[in-house]
């Protein structure tokens, strides 16, 4: 080869070079201004994974599954779906990879953000407000009345645990076995029922239907409804998370699973008496029992459902885990919030949309 000829075949390649090396400085260098979403969005999902509680408070979802609402907006994405008791075990499978999508207490949600250090989960949504309550044994009749008393939460660290704890804190009670001392103990739903029938506990701070379940077929009282300790009487008690991952890579399957959600809480607006019965009839398919008329119309009275997450509780809701002992230091929850899919929904709808207050990036 002439001089000429290795003169300009070194040349070209080094101007491949800087070109490429320029080329991977503008997709991977300093600037982190631009969204990866676009990159990372591989269009609709094959499948998506959906999970929820057989409860009352998880009404929107258990309508968008049995009135065919979120399959009609998913399309060809075919939906799976997996029920839990409580949030911890929703949340150990959205961390694991068997979960893409949760209807879920706001405690294990902040829980989740927690624990993957802000990166595996984002809050897209919320879905009903209200519906949980501290019912006791008929002599029970203040909060001092609890000393030496048995009180089941359902899972350690779920929200209705945090609630609980935080609230016994606040009245000064420390959680033990001491005759000075409220026991609390964590039981499943539906056994606290047998339990509390029993004299196994003498009550329960629980969500819908389970404390209208022990209120009308076993004889608790209403000691506390959480509503009374929130501004407005509203907090979030289910809400929609994410795993992020599947957030940025396929957006148009959440966005579809939001239209499903609004359109089944308008439905549930709309149709009072259908929507009990389309609940009604999901509790059976998962629990093998069907609530009585007075549960079911007491359980839907103490519950609002909406897509409003209430953002603006959810600092505090970190501190709370912390004041109930079942957290080391409060979750920083700036950047959990992304309602862009949502509020895209609710313009299309004519709806308002909802903010971040309280979340929002640093």
């Amino acid at each position: 080869m002439s001089s000429n000829r290795r003169i300009l075949a070194t040349s070209l390649a080094v101007l491949t070079t800087f070109a490429t090396l320029a080329g991977c400085s503008r997709a991977g260098g300093d600037d982190t201004s631009a969204a990866p979403a676009a990159s990372d969005d591989k269009g609709p999902a094959a499948e998506v994974r959906l999970g929820y509680f057989p409860n009352v408070t998880h009404a929107a979802a258990l309508i968008g599954v049995d009135k065919g609402l979120f399959a009609k907006e998913l399309g060809s994405t075919k939906l799976t779906t997996q029920t839990f008791n409580a949030g911890p075990d929703e949340v150990n499978a959205l961390l694991g990879g068997s979960l893409d999508v949760a209807f879920i207490g706001s405690g294990p949600a902040i829980n989740a953000y927690a624990k993957s250090k802000g990166e595996a989960v984002r809050l897209v949504a919320g879905a009903t407000s209200g519906g949980a309550q501290l019912v006791v044994k008929s002599d029970i009749n203040s909060a001092a009345d609890l000393k030496g008393k048995t009180i089941s939460t359902p899972q350690l660290a779920n929200t209705q645990d945090v609630s609980f704890k935080k609230w016994l804190v606040d009245q000064k009670f420390a959680v033990g076995s001491a005759p000075d001392q409220v026991n609390v103990t964590n039981t499943e739903n539906a056994a606290s029922l047998d339990l509390f029938k029993q004299g196994g506990i003498q009550g329960a701070w629980a969500p819908e239907p389970w404390s209208s379940r022990l209120v009308i077929d076993a004889g608790a009282k209403v000691l506390v409804d959480e509503k009374t300790l929130w501004d407005q009487g509203k907090f979030p008690t289910t809400v929609i998370i994410v795993r992020t991952q599947f957030l940025k890579e396929h957006p148009q399957t959440v966005e579809a699973l939001l239209k499903g959600e609004v359109a089944a809480i308008d439905w549930a607006v709309n149709n009072k008496a259908e929507a009990k019965t389309a609940v009604n009839e999901s509790l059976k398919k998962l629990t093998s029992k069907a609530l009585g008329e007075p549960v079911l119309d007491r359980a839907f009275e103490n519950i609002e459902l909406t897509v409003d997450p209430q953002a603006k509780h959810f600092p505090q809701l970190a501190k709370d885990a912390v004041t109930a002992g079942v957290a080391k230091e409060a979750a920083d929850v700036t950047g959990f919030a992304d309602f862009t899919l949502l509020n895209k929904v609710l313009s299309a709808a004519g709806k308002p949309t909802v903010d971040t207050a309280g979340l929002d990036k640093k």
